[in-house]
């Protein structure tokens, strides 16, 4: 549940932010939250207000998108490594999976009309 009320909190303030609110007060993002029939968790609201005190919402984002960059290129990095070593050239090829047959559930002549099955008149 903390983890939703915050991402309601960010966002909200992040409204306030793209609204043209340079520093939004907690009574703001309140007014936020509320006006679009949430319910604000005090705690939550007084935590987020004190680390964003004195911070611009500009630069945290942009060091948050430096953050993920970096943890996506090292979840890539580490892909191979988690899943052993790729085969050697010539090794033989993984078995392929059997191909599955798909049934048709119009394979009968129904169609939304009721006409029997073939465009007729329509």
């Amino acid at each position: 549940f903390a983890f939703y009320s915050n991402m309601k909190l960010i966002a909200a303030y992040a409204l306030l932010v793209v609204a043209g609110k340079e520093a939004p007060t907690a009574e703001e993002v309140t007014a936020v939250v509320t006006a679009a029939g949430g319910e604000v968790d005090e705690e939550s609201l007084t935590a987020l207000m004190g680390d964003l005190e004195g911070k611009s919402i500009h630069e945290l984002l942009a060091k948050g998108e430096k953050d993920l960059k970096s943890c996506a290129g090292a979840a890539s990095a580490a892909a191979p490594a988690a899943g052993g070593a790729a085969p050697a050239a010539g090794a033989a090829p993984v078995a392929e999976v059997a191909k599955v047959e798909e049934v048709d559930a119009l394979d009968g002549g129904m169609d939304m009309f009721g006409g029997g099955g073939g465009g007729g008149d329509y």
